[in-house]
């Protein structure tokens, strides 16, 4: 795993004179901050177990930190103010969260079965990776999460679960943007949802999904001991490179290289994501080269049938087809679940988001 020195690390930490976000400090980070400012190094585990573990937004509220550790001179507290939740008819929630600087994003509560649920998370506001068949992709502003909206927006899932006595049991980072396009304050992040003495969550519960942006996914391996899940989406270069652009500085054959080495422990796999977009991914001929494009990956697959959004010039895949694909799949041995859509009707479902409030 890297440490914290391996990574690009807030400037303001190599100053105690500048106002830090604290809230987007691994634990090491914030006790080297609470040392910059002559304070004991337990007074970094306080502030990182009000944070983190209980989830205060406010130094006020802090009762046994001093004064002078709080002061809006040396310190902020980053996140996101939550504006609305709405609820699908499936039990799905879509939480609308600002930044201070006034953009919205989304975060969605996935229902799993048995009362349990998987959160959404997103890593920037928009993405300038350009998937075709993606809504957020059209958002014409395009910006990096800091660590702490990361998150945050786990916290504010926490607040709404809890609020209806459930929790979130799993984190996929497959929200707005792309994650390793944000590569520093997504490892910030997750070593922070990780602490075990913050939100705690278990490295088998965090997954985190890439379009494929192959000389950032080994130093992603190394860096954090998270699943991987990777978006292909096609069996051809020339075909992914019209869905998907980043496949003209990566295709397909670097890609799949990138993963044979991947550095995975030796029960996980890699979940390869095949979004199926009707008549144009879900051929025959489809089916027959994607196991023999995974050959030496230790791959699931989850195959995503397309959710239709406004303006968006695919369709979704016939049942056949879908049907098709787990059986040819199957039977080449390679274990494949097909992804159900939820929150459709609030434009929830992979690859709907877009910063826009669906209507009620």
């Amino acid at each position: 795993m890297l440490t914290d020195a391996n990574i690009n690390l807030p400037p303001v930490i190599a100053s105690s004179a500048t106002s830090v976000d604290v809230k987007g400090l691994t634990r090491e980070q914030l006790t080297e901050w609470v040392r910059q400012h002559g304070h004991k190094p337990y007074r970094a585990e306080q502030l990182f177990r009000w944070m983190h573990d209980k989830r205060v937004r406010t130094f006020d509220k802090m009762s046994n930190v001093p004064k002078n550790l709080q002061s809006s001179e040396n310190a902020r507290m980053g996140g996101l103010s939550l504006e609305k939740v709405m609820h699908s008819r499936d039990g799905t929630r879509k939480m609308i969260l600002r930044r201070a600087s006034g953009e919205r994003i989304e975060s969605v509560i996935i229902p799993m079965g048995a009362d349990r649920f998987t959160q959404c998370v997103s890593s920037q506001v928009g993405c300038k990776m350009a998937c075709a068949f993606c809504a957020t992709a059209r958002m014409p502003v395009r910006k990096n999460l800091d660590a702490s909206e990361i998150v945050d927006q786990v916290y504010h899932a926490r607040d709404v679960m809890e609020a209806d006595g459930k929790s979130v049991n799993n984190l996929v980072y497959m929200g707005m943007g792309e994650p390793l396009d944000n590569f520093d304050n997504v490892v910030r992040s997750l070593n922070v949802l990780l602490d075990q003495k913050g939100a705690a969550f278990g490295s088998r519960r965090i997954t985190v999904s890439t379009v494929g942006l192959a000389k950032r996914i080994h130093s992603f391996g190394e860096a954090v001991p998270v699943n991987l899940a990777v978006s292909l989406n096609a069996t051809t270069n020339e075909q992914r490179a019209k869905l998907m652009p980043v496949n003209r500085a990566f295709p397909i054959e670097r890609l799949m290289e990138t993963l044979r080495n991947y550095p995975l422990s030796p029960r996980r796999r890699i979940y390869v994501e095949y979004v199926m977009l009707g008549g144009v991914n879900d051929t025959d001929a489809d089916a027959a080269r994607l196991p023999k494009l995974l050959e030496g990956v230790r791959a699931k697959i989850n195959l995503i049938p397309f959710n239709p959004w406004p303006g968006s010039e695919f369709k979704s895949p016939a049942n056949e087809r879908v049907t098709y694909f787990l059986d040819k799949l199957m039977k080449a041995g390679i274990q494949t679940n097909v992804r159900q859509p939820k929150g459709r009707d609030i434009e929830a479902a992979c690859g709907m988001l877009d910063g826009v409030q669906a209507p009620l």
